[in-house]
Protein backbone atom coordinates (compact mmCIF):
# COMPACT_ATOMS: atom_id res chain seq x y z
CA UNK A 1 0.00 0.00 0.00
CA UNK A 2 1.26 3.48 -0.87
CA UNK A 3 0.98 6.45 1.48
CA UNK A 4 1.14 10.04 0.25
CA UNK A 5 3.20 12.91 1.63
CA UNK A 6 0.08 14.68 2.85
CA UNK A 7 -1.18 11.52 4.56
CA UNK A 8 2.17 11.25 6.36
CA UNK A 9 1.80 14.86 7.46
CA UNK A 10 -1.71 14.34 8.80
CA UNK A 11 -0.81 11.12 10.62
CA UNK A 12 2.09 12.79 12.41
CA UNK A 13 0.07 15.89 13.32
CA UNK A 14 -2.68 13.67 14.72
CA UNK A 15 -0.26 11.70 16.91
CA UNK A 16 1.48 14.87 18.02
CA UNK A 17 -1.90 16.33 19.12
CA UNK A 18 -1.67 19.12 16.54
CA UNK A 19 -4.87 18.49 14.61
CA UNK A 20 -6.82 19.33 17.75
CA UNK A 21 -5.91 20.07 21.34
CA UNK A 22 -6.69 17.12 23.59
CA UNK A 23 -8.16 17.21 27.14
CA UNK A 24 -5.21 15.43 28.75
CA UNK A 25 -3.13 16.08 31.83
CA UNK A 26 0.52 16.95 31.47
CA UNK A 27 1.86 13.46 32.26
CA UNK A 28 -0.36 11.73 29.71
CA UNK A 29 0.30 14.49 27.16
CA UNK A 30 4.05 13.99 27.46
CA UNK A 31 3.62 10.23 27.26
CA UNK A 32 1.54 10.55 24.08
CA UNK A 33 4.03 12.73 22.19
CA UNK A 34 7.03 10.78 23.60
CA UNK A 35 9.57 13.60 23.91
CA UNK A 36 9.56 17.38 24.10
CA UNK A 37 12.68 19.19 22.97
CA UNK A 38 13.94 21.05 26.04
CA UNK A 39 17.16 22.83 25.07
CA UNK A 40 15.38 26.10 25.75
CA UNK A 41 13.50 25.92 29.09
CA UNK A 42 10.31 27.52 27.74
CA UNK A 43 9.90 25.09 24.85
CA UNK A 44 8.22 22.16 26.67
CA UNK A 45 5.65 24.61 28.04
CA UNK A 46 4.90 26.18 24.64
CA UNK A 47 4.82 22.71 23.08
CA UNK A 48 2.21 21.46 25.55
CA UNK A 49 0.19 24.67 25.25
CA UNK A 50 -0.08 23.84 21.54
CA UNK A 51 -1.32 20.32 22.26
CA UNK A 52 -3.49 20.30 25.39
CA UNK A 53 -6.78 21.99 26.17
CA UNK A 54 -6.66 24.31 29.20
CA UNK A 55 -2.94 23.67 29.67
CA UNK A 56 -1.80 24.87 33.10
CA UNK A 57 1.96 25.53 33.20
CA UNK A 58 1.93 24.96 36.97
CA UNK A 59 1.07 21.33 36.25
CA UNK A 60 4.29 20.94 34.26
CA UNK A 61 6.22 22.72 37.04
CA UNK A 62 4.84 20.14 39.46
CA UNK A 63 5.62 17.22 37.13
CA UNK A 64 9.26 18.33 36.86
CA UNK A 65 9.44 18.79 40.64
CA UNK A 66 7.96 15.40 41.56
CA UNK A 67 9.89 13.60 38.83
CA UNK A 68 6.94 12.29 36.82
CA UNK A 69 8.39 14.22 33.86
CA UNK A 70 12.19 14.36 33.65
CA UNK A 71 14.67 16.41 31.64
CA UNK A 72 17.86 14.78 30.42
CA UNK A 73 20.27 14.40 27.51
CA UNK A 74 18.66 11.84 25.21
CA UNK A 75 17.79 11.80 21.53
CA UNK A 76 20.26 13.55 19.20
CA UNK A 77 22.35 14.13 22.35
CA UNK A 78 20.14 17.10 23.19
CA UNK A 79 17.91 17.89 26.15
CA UNK A 80 14.44 16.38 26.10
CA UNK A 81 11.57 16.20 28.57
CA UNK A 82 10.07 12.71 28.74
CA UNK A 83 7.75 10.76 30.99
CA UNK A 84 9.73 9.13 33.77
CA UNK A 85 8.54 5.67 32.71
CA UNK A 86 10.11 6.18 29.27
CA UNK A 87 13.42 7.59 30.47
CA UNK A 88 15.27 4.41 31.37
CA UNK A 89 14.58 2.52 28.16
CA UNK A 90 15.20 5.57 25.94
CA UNK A 91 18.54 6.10 27.69
CA UNK A 92 19.46 2.46 27.11
CA UNK A 93 18.52 2.73 23.43
CA UNK A 94 20.92 5.69 23.22
CA UNK A 95 23.80 3.78 24.85
CA UNK A 96 25.89 3.32 21.68
CA UNK A 97 25.48 6.94 20.62
CA UNK A 98 26.27 8.41 24.02
CA UNK A 99 29.27 6.13 24.41
CA UNK A 100 30.72 7.10 21.04
CA UNK A 101 29.99 10.81 21.35
CA UNK A 102 30.71 11.59 24.98
CA UNK A 103 33.59 9.21 25.53
CA UNK A 104 35.17 10.05 22.19
CA UNK A 105 37.66 12.68 21.03
CA UNK A 106 37.15 15.42 23.61
CA UNK A 107 37.11 12.94 26.49
CA UNK A 108 40.24 11.27 25.11
CA UNK A 109 41.89 14.67 24.56
CA UNK A 110 41.72 15.15 28.33
CA UNK A 111 43.75 11.97 28.72
CA UNK A 112 40.77 9.82 29.72
CA UNK A 113 39.51 6.50 28.38
CA UNK A 114 36.18 4.65 28.43
CA UNK A 115 37.71 2.49 31.16
CA UNK A 116 38.11 5.66 33.25
CA UNK A 117 34.45 6.44 32.65
CA UNK A 118 33.45 2.98 33.83
CA UNK A 119 35.44 3.57 37.00
CA UNK A 120 34.06 7.07 37.63
CA UNK A 121 30.35 6.71 36.80
CA UNK A 122 29.23 4.64 39.84
CA UNK A 123 30.82 7.08 42.29
CA UNK A 124 29.52 10.08 40.36
CA UNK A 125 25.98 8.74 40.51
CA UNK A 126 26.34 8.05 44.23
CA UNK A 127 27.56 11.63 44.76
CA UNK A 128 24.64 12.95 42.69
CA UNK A 129 21.92 11.10 44.58
CA UNK A 130 21.06 14.58 45.79
CA UNK A 131 21.10 17.51 43.38
CA UNK A 132 24.55 18.86 42.53
CA UNK A 133 25.62 22.01 40.72
CA UNK A 134 28.12 21.98 37.88
CA UNK A 135 30.74 23.42 40.27
CA UNK A 136 30.16 20.60 42.73
CA UNK A 137 30.54 17.97 40.02
CA UNK A 138 33.74 19.67 38.83
CA UNK A 139 35.18 19.58 42.36
CA UNK A 140 34.28 15.92 42.76
CA UNK A 141 35.95 15.05 39.46
CA UNK A 142 39.01 17.21 40.15
CA UNK A 143 39.71 15.19 43.29
CA UNK A 144 39.76 12.02 41.19
CA UNK A 145 41.29 12.96 37.85
CA UNK A 146 43.12 16.21 38.56
CA UNK A 147 42.53 19.83 37.61
CA UNK A 148 43.87 19.40 34.07
CA UNK A 149 41.39 16.62 33.24
CA UNK A 150 38.24 17.70 35.10
CA UNK A 151 36.77 19.83 32.30
CA UNK A 152 36.99 17.04 29.74
CA UNK A 153 35.69 14.56 32.28
CA UNK A 154 32.68 16.70 33.10
CA UNK A 155 31.95 17.39 29.41
CA UNK A 156 31.70 13.68 28.74
CA UNK A 157 30.18 12.33 31.92
CA UNK A 158 27.39 14.81 32.55
CA UNK A 159 25.76 13.58 29.31
CA UNK A 160 27.03 9.99 29.28
CA UNK A 161 26.10 9.17 32.86
CA UNK A 162 22.35 8.84 33.59
CA UNK A 163 22.00 12.28 35.15
CA UNK A 164 18.77 14.27 35.17
CA UNK A 165 18.53 18.05 35.20
CA UNK A 166 17.14 19.26 38.50
CA UNK A 167 14.46 22.00 38.52
CA UNK A 168 15.99 25.21 39.83
CA UNK A 169 13.00 27.54 39.77
CA UNK A 170 12.65 30.52 37.50
CA UNK A 171 10.08 31.23 34.83
CA UNK A 172 10.22 27.77 33.26
CA UNK A 173 11.50 25.52 36.11
CA UNK A 174 15.04 25.48 34.70
CA UNK A 175 17.47 28.36 34.38
CA UNK A 176 20.72 28.77 32.49
CA UNK A 177 22.79 27.20 35.28
CA UNK A 178 22.06 23.50 35.39
CA UNK A 179 22.00 21.28 38.43
CA UNK A 180 22.11 17.50 38.15
CA UNK A 181 20.89 14.43 39.99
CA UNK A 182 21.29 10.72 39.36
CA UNK A 183 18.28 9.12 37.71
CA UNK A 184 16.43 7.15 40.40
CA UNK A 185 15.64 4.33 37.95
CA UNK A 186 19.16 3.51 36.74
CA UNK A 187 19.56 2.54 33.09
CA UNK A 188 22.21 0.00 32.21
CA UNK A 189 25.49 1.78 31.49
CA UNK A 190 27.68 -0.57 29.52
CA UNK A 191 30.05 -0.42 26.57
CA UNK A 192 29.56 0.38 22.88
CA UNK A 193 27.07 -2.44 22.28
CA UNK A 194 23.41 -1.62 21.70
CA UNK A 195 20.52 -2.89 23.83
CA UNK A 196 18.06 -4.71 21.51
CA UNK A 197 15.04 -4.61 23.85
CA UNK A 198 15.48 -0.87 24.38
CA UNK A 199 15.83 -0.24 20.65
CA UNK A 200 12.60 -2.12 19.97
CA UNK A 201 10.86 0.02 22.57
CA UNK A 202 12.26 3.20 21.03
CA UNK A 203 11.15 2.20 17.52
CA UNK A 204 7.64 1.29 18.64
CA UNK A 205 7.23 4.43 20.74
CA UNK A 206 8.55 6.56 17.87
CA UNK A 207 6.02 5.13 15.42
CA UNK A 208 3.16 5.67 17.87
CA UNK A 209 4.18 9.28 18.48
CA UNK A 210 5.55 10.43 15.10
CA UNK A 211 4.83 7.69 12.56
CA UNK A 212 4.63 6.37 10.02
CA UNK A 213 8.39 6.47 9.64
CA UNK A 214 11.31 5.01 7.74
CA UNK A 215 14.48 3.45 9.09
CA UNK A 216 16.22 6.76 8.32
CA UNK A 217 13.53 8.71 10.21
CA UNK A 218 14.00 6.72 13.42
CA UNK A 219 17.77 6.95 13.09
CA UNK A 220 17.56 10.72 12.58
CA UNK A 221 15.17 11.23 15.49
CA UNK A 222 17.40 9.47 17.99
CA UNK A 223 20.80 9.79 16.28
CA UNK A 224 21.30 6.02 16.33
CA UNK A 225 22.70 3.68 13.70
CA UNK A 226 20.33 2.34 11.06
CA UNK A 227 21.39 -1.29 11.53
CA UNK A 228 19.91 -1.65 15.03
CA UNK A 229 16.73 0.13 13.83
CA UNK A 230 16.32 -2.40 11.00
CA UNK A 231 16.97 -5.21 13.46
CA UNK A 232 14.30 -3.83 15.80
CA UNK A 233 11.76 -3.53 12.98
CA UNK A 234 12.46 -7.12 12.00
CA UNK A 235 11.80 -8.25 15.55
CA UNK A 236 8.52 -6.29 15.52
CA UNK A 237 7.11 -8.19 12.54
CA UNK A 238 3.38 -8.56 13.07
CA UNK A 239 3.35 -5.52 15.36
CA UNK A 240 4.32 -3.07 12.61
CA UNK A 241 3.40 -3.07 8.94
CA UNK A 242 5.21 -1.72 5.88
CA UNK A 243 4.04 0.90 3.38
CA UNK A 244 5.53 2.52 0.32
CA UNK A 245 6.29 6.17 1.01
CA UNK A 246 5.78 9.00 -1.50
CA UNK A 247 9.31 8.65 -2.89
CA UNK A 248 9.26 4.85 -2.90
CA UNK A 249 11.07 4.50 0.44
CA UNK A 250 9.68 1.90 2.83
CA UNK A 251 7.89 3.41 5.82
CA UNK A 252 6.57 1.50 8.81
CA UNK A 253 3.66 1.95 11.16
CA UNK A 254 1.96 0.21 14.03
CA UNK A 255 -0.59 -2.31 12.78
CA UNK A 256 -4.08 -0.81 12.62
CA UNK A 257 -2.86 2.66 13.66
CA UNK A 258 -5.23 5.47 12.81
CA UNK A 259 -4.19 7.65 9.89
CA UNK A 260 -6.45 10.63 9.12
CA UNK A 261 -7.43 11.37 5.55
CA UNK A 262 -5.27 13.82 3.63
CA UNK A 263 -8.07 16.39 3.46
CA UNK A 264 -8.56 16.63 7.24
CA UNK A 265 -8.03 20.31 8.16
CA UNK A 266 -5.10 21.36 10.34
CA UNK A 267 -5.52 24.53 12.43
CA UNK A 268 -2.84 27.26 12.60
CA UNK A 269 -0.31 26.92 15.39
CA UNK A 270 2.51 29.00 16.94
CA UNK A 271 5.13 26.32 17.57
CA UNK A 272 7.85 26.23 20.20
CA UNK A 273 11.49 26.78 19.35
CA UNK A 274 13.06 23.39 18.48
CA UNK A 275 9.64 21.73 18.54
CA UNK A 276 10.20 17.98 18.15
CA UNK A 277 7.81 17.67 15.22
CA UNK A 278 10.23 19.77 13.14
CA UNK A 279 13.21 17.51 13.89
CA UNK A 280 11.86 13.96 14.03
CA UNK A 281 12.41 12.96 10.39
CA UNK A 282 15.24 12.45 7.94
CA UNK A 283 12.95 13.98 5.32
CA UNK A 284 12.06 17.28 6.98
CA UNK A 285 9.57 18.20 4.23
CA UNK A 286 6.94 16.22 6.12
CA UNK A 287 6.36 19.45 8.04
CA UNK A 288 8.92 21.99 6.71
CA UNK A 289 8.71 22.82 2.98
CA UNK A 290 12.20 22.50 1.54
CA UNK A 291 12.26 26.11 0.34
CA UNK A 292 11.80 27.31 3.94
CA UNK A 293 14.16 24.91 5.69
CA UNK A 294 17.18 27.23 5.80
CA UNK A 295 15.07 30.09 7.12
CA UNK A 296 13.84 27.96 10.03
CA UNK A 297 16.88 25.81 10.84
CA UNK A 298 19.82 28.15 11.16
CA UNK A 299 23.40 27.25 10.30
CA UNK A 300 24.38 26.73 13.96
CA UNK A 301 21.43 24.40 14.60
CA UNK A 302 19.01 26.90 16.16
CA UNK A 303 15.44 25.99 15.13
CA UNK A 304 13.28 29.08 15.29
CA UNK A 305 9.72 29.34 16.64
CA UNK A 306 7.51 28.66 13.62
CA UNK A 307 3.93 29.03 12.50
CA UNK A 308 2.08 26.07 11.05
CA UNK A 309 -0.54 26.76 8.39
CA UNK A 310 -2.48 23.81 6.99
CA UNK A 311 -0.01 21.57 8.81
CA UNK A 312 3.17 22.98 7.29
CA UNK A 313 5.69 25.61 8.36
CA UNK A 314 4.72 28.91 6.77
CA UNK A 315 6.72 31.44 8.79
CA UNK A 316 8.24 32.33 12.14
CA UNK A 317 7.15 34.28 15.21
CA UNK A 318 8.66 36.22 18.10
CA UNK A 319 7.35 38.41 20.91
CA UNK A 320 7.14 42.12 20.11
CA UNK A 321 5.95 45.20 21.98
CA UNK A 322 2.29 44.58 22.67
CA UNK A 323 1.96 41.40 20.66
CA UNK A 324 3.36 38.47 18.71
CA UNK A 325 5.19 39.41 15.52
CA UNK A 326 4.59 36.90 12.73
CA UNK A 327 6.71 36.81 9.59
CA UNK A 328 4.96 34.73 6.93
CA UNK A 329 7.07 33.29 4.13
CA UNK A 330 4.15 33.54 1.70
CA UNK A 331 0.90 35.51 1.65
CA UNK A 332 -1.71 34.14 4.04
CA UNK A 333 -5.47 34.34 3.66
CA UNK A 334 -7.44 36.64 6.01
CA UNK A 335 -9.02 33.62 7.74
CA UNK A 336 -5.56 32.25 8.51
CA UNK A 337 -4.48 35.57 10.04
CA UNK A 338 -7.62 35.50 12.19
CA UNK A 339 -6.73 32.01 13.42
CA UNK A 340 -3.17 33.08 14.18
CA UNK A 341 -4.46 36.15 16.04
CA UNK A 342 -6.58 33.91 18.26
CA UNK A 343 -3.55 31.71 18.94
CA UNK A 344 -1.45 34.79 19.73
CA UNK A 345 -3.94 35.95 22.36
CA UNK A 346 -3.83 32.53 24.02
CA UNK A 347 -0.03 32.37 23.86
CA UNK A 348 0.19 35.89 25.27
CA UNK A 349 -1.78 34.76 28.32
CA UNK A 350 0.67 31.86 28.83
CA UNK A 351 3.71 34.12 28.56
CA UNK A 352 2.37 37.05 30.56
CA UNK A 353 3.13 35.65 34.01
CA UNK A 354 6.28 33.81 32.94
CA UNK A 355 8.43 35.45 30.28
CA UNK A 356 6.68 37.87 27.89
CA UNK A 357 9.87 38.20 25.81
CA UNK A 358 10.55 34.46 25.52
CA UNK A 359 13.33 33.49 23.10
CA UNK A 360 14.57 37.11 23.00
CA UNK A 361 18.21 36.00 22.91
CA UNK A 362 17.58 34.69 19.38
CA UNK A 363 16.29 37.98 17.96
CA UNK A 364 19.45 38.47 15.89
CA UNK A 365 18.25 35.86 13.41
CA UNK A 366 15.36 38.05 12.26
CA UNK A 367 17.69 40.36 10.30
CA UNK A 368 18.49 37.33 8.12
CA UNK A 369 14.88 36.29 7.48
CA UNK A 370 12.97 37.28 4.38
CA UNK A 371 9.19 37.22 4.53
CA UNK A 372 6.21 38.03 2.37
CA UNK A 373 4.04 39.48 5.13
CA UNK A 374 4.86 40.75 8.63
CA UNK A 375 2.18 41.50 11.21
CA UNK A 376 2.11 42.12 14.95
CA UNK A 377 -0.83 40.26 16.42
CA UNK A 378 -2.29 41.97 19.47
CA UNK A 379 -2.49 40.05 22.75
CA UNK A 380 -5.90 41.49 23.64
Amino acid sequence: MKITARELNRATLDRQLLLRREPLGVEEGVRRVLALQAQQPASPYVALWNRLTEFDPAELDAAFTDGSVVKATLMRITLHAVHTEDYRVLREAMQQTLYASRLGFRFAAAGLTPKDAGRLVPGLLKFAEQGRTKAELESWLEERVGAEKKDGALWGLRAYAPLLHVPAGGAWSFGTRASYAAAPSRPAVAGPEHVPDAMRHLVLRYLKAFGPGSVADVAQFAMVRRGPVREALGALDGVVERFEGPDGTAVFDVVDAGRPAAEVPAPPRLMAMWDSVLLAFAERSRVIPEEYRRQVIRINGDVLPTILVDGYVAGVWRPADGGIEVTAFHDLAPAVWEGLAEEARSLGALLADRDPLVYSRYRHWWSKISGSQVRVLALR
